[in-house]
């Protein structure tokens, strides 16, 4: 017959063994993500202008840089004979 405490095992949240190999990499760097996370919107909070500043300065040059790559793209592409 089945033991009811390994039954509960599953629903309880904390597993019989704790993880091995690839699963404890990857809850490694995901504790990792969570506490860098947290940390970027500590500091947002603590400074909104910076913030903000930081977000509208990355912006604009994401699209200075797209609008340039579009221009080389359009350059680059072979002309009809009319034109």
């Amino acid at each position: 017959m089945v033991d009811k405490k390994d039954l509960d095992a599953g629903f309880t949240g904390t597993p019989v063994e704790p993880p091995e190999g690839l699963a404890k990499v990857v809850q490694w760097a995901a504790s990792g993500v969570k506490r860098e996370v947290h940390a970027v919107t500590a500091g947002a909070r603590n400074h909104p202008h910076t913030a903000s500043a930081l977000l509208l300065s990355i912006g604009i040059l994401a699209f200075g840089f797209g609008y340039l790559l579009g221009r080389s793209a359009v350059e680059s592409a072979p002309r009809p004979y009319w034109r």
